[in-house]
């Protein structure tokens, strides 16, 4: 479980196949501190076991539908990854409940400037607009975000500077997927209405 506060912004240092599984080496800071093998770590939002930890540098074993169904299949040598150690019962709690499951891939319309503020706009995938409610919950690579405006399956949030300095979106280009993971609870309780309509 994680919060969706992105705690440093790695750089995939090395992403091949390997014999059983694709082996991502993703250079990294502030979250190694406490992290053994085994822990799970957010990249990009997509909850990842950390296997082999060592200074500067953290290990993983993608299998190839986490690689097919996320924008991992876009990472090489040097692409900027958000990246956020797993979430500590006693600690504090900012942003919203993120699962590290990734629902689908998104596609930026929009990101420029407006006045002062960053504007950024996402088309999710087809049928996934039922998850979006305006000022609900949303997580763009990892990054928990408020939404602002919702146009069928698009939707659109507002960047604070300090998310645009610590966050791989500071890199992000129009035309590029993001992965989304949608709010929890609007998931749950499509799950639930169903079966108590019935």
């Amino acid at each position: 479980m994680f919060t969706g506060l992105v705690a440093e912004t790695g750089q995939v240092v090395a992403f091949a196949q390997g014999p059983e599984s694709w082996r991502l080496e993703v250079s990294a800071d502030q979250v190694l501190a406490g992290l053994t093998a085994g822990d799970s770590v957010a990249v990009n939002g997509c909850c990842l076991t950390a296997v082999r930890p060592a200074p500067g540098r953290l290990g993983f074993d993608v299998l190839e539908e986490t690689r097919r169904l996320t924008n991992f299949s876009q990472l090489g040598p040097g692409s900027p990854v958000n990246l956020e150690p797993s979430l500590r019962f006693d600690g504090k709690v900012g942003g919203h409940f993120v699962t590290g499951h990734i629902d689908g891939l998104g596609r930026i319309q929009v990101l420029e400037t407006r006045g002062q503020d960053i504007y950024l706009k996402i088309l999710a995938p087809a049928g996934s607009g039922r998850y979006l409610i305006r000022k609900g919950s949303i997580a763009v690579d990892g990054i928990s975000l408020t939404v602002a405006e919702v146009d069928g399956d698009s939707f659109a949030v507002w960047i604070i500077p300090h998310t645009l300095a610590v966050t791989n979106l500071r890199e992000r280009k129009v035309g590029q997927a993001v992965n989304l993971e949608f709010d929890l609870l609007a998931k749950v309780v499509e799950k639930l209405l169903p079966s108590r309509s019935g």
